[in-house]
C-alpha cells in the first residue's frame, strides 16, 4: 500500500435514541473487510455533519435540507409524555394534549418535535437539552413530551411515560450528501431496506460457482445418448413386450399377405384350348 492509498471504511452517523445495532450487525457480515465505524451526534448537528464530511450516511430526525441531501425516510415514533411516577397521569393508559393543560411542559433547545403551539403551561427558561429537561421532571417542576426513544434513552426510575394523543410525531431517516452516492453508501441503503445478498440492485454477484454449475448441466445434457435404431427409448418393461408383440404382428402381417397371393394364383381361370 503506497502512503497515497486508504483502506476503505465506512462512517454511520446517528442521532440520540436511534439504534443502529441491526444494521451494523449485517454490514459486518455481508462486508467483513470494511470496518464501520459509529458517530453519535446530536439530532440539530447531524446535517452539518454530513454535509462537512464527518460522515458518509446517518440516521437523522426529519425534516433536512433536501437541496444537497437525500433522504430515505424508515419510521415514525410515537410521541410520550415523561411524568413523575406519582403524576396523576399515571393512572391512565393515554394522555391528551388538553390534559396538560395545567402542566409545566418543559421545551427544551434540542426538541425533536418542532411543536406549532405548546401545550400546557411554559416554563420561566427552556433546558438547553433533553438530559437537562429529563432532570428538571424528576425534581417536579414540569413535564417532557419527546419521541418514545428518547424517554427511553433517558429512563429513570422515579419516571414514567404515557403516550401522548394529538402530539406532533418525530421521523427517522438515512440521510447522505446526494453528491457523494458512492458504493458503500449503495451498499448500506441497500442493508436499510432489507436487500437481499443476490439483489439486482445490489453490487453483489451471485456466486462463481452458479454458471459452472448451469455449464455442467448443459455439459451433460449434451451427453445423452439417442436410444440406438429399433431399441424402445422408454424404461416401462411393458413397452419392450409391446415392441415384441408388435413385431409378431408384423410377421403375422407377412404371412397374410404371403396367403393372400397364393389364393389369387390358385383362383386365376385356366385358358381353354
Amino acid at each position: 500500500m503506497t502512503g497515497s492509498e486508504v483502506s476503505p471504511s465506512f462512517r454511520l452517523a446517528y442521532v440520540p435514541g436511534v439504534t443502529p445495532t441491526k444494521w451494523v450487525r449485517i454490514w459486518n457480515e455481508r462486508l467483513p473487510d470494511i470496518p464501520l465505524a459509529l458517530v453519535a451526534v446530536p439530532a440539530a448537528e447531524a446535517p452539518a455533519l454530513l454535509r462537512d464530511g464527518g460522515a458518509d450516511a446517518g440516521f437523522v430526525r426529519l425534516p433536512v435540507d433536501g437541496t444537497d441531501l437525500s433522504a430515505i425516510p424508515l419510521y415514525t415514533e410515537q410521541t410520550v409524555v415523561v411524568i413523575p411516577k406519582d403524576h396523576v397521569a399515571a393512572a391512565v393508559e393515554e394522555v391528551s394534549l388538553a390534559e396538560l393543560a395545567d402542566d409545566i411542559v418543559l421545551h427544551p433547545l434540542d426538541d425533536t418535535l418542532g411543536w406549532e403551539e405548546l401545550p400546557g403551561r411554559p416554563a420561566i427558561e427552556r433546558p438547553a437539552t433533553t438530559a437537562d429537561a429529563v432532570e428538571l421532571v424528576a425534581a417536579g417542576v414540569g413535564v417532557l413530551a419527546v419521541p418514545q426513544s428518547l424517554a427511553r434513552l433517558h429512563h429513570r426510575k422515579d419516571l414514567t411515560y404515557r403516550p401522548l394523543s394529538d402530539a406532533p410525531e418525530s421521523r427517522i431517516a438515512l440521510s447522505w450528501p446526494e453528491d457523494r452516492t458512492t458504493d458503500l453508501v449503495e451498499d448500506f441503503i441497500g442493508i436499510v431496506r432489507g436487500r437481499t445478498v443476490n439483489s439486482s440492485r445490489g453490487r453483489s454477484t451471485a456466486p462463481a460457482e452458479q454458471p459452472k454449475a448451469k455449464a455442467k448441466r448443459t455439459e451433460s445434457g449434451g451427453a445423452r445418448r439417442k436410444p440406438a435404431a429399433g431399441a424402445s427409448a422408454g424404461k416401462n418393461p411393458r413397452a419392450g413386450s409391446g415392441g415384441a408383440k408388435g413385431a409378431k404382428g408384423t410377421k403375422g402381417g407377412a404371412r397374410g399377405a404371403k396367403g393372400a397371393a397364393g389364393a389369387a394364383k390358385r383362383g386365376k381361370p385356366r385358358r381353354r384350348p
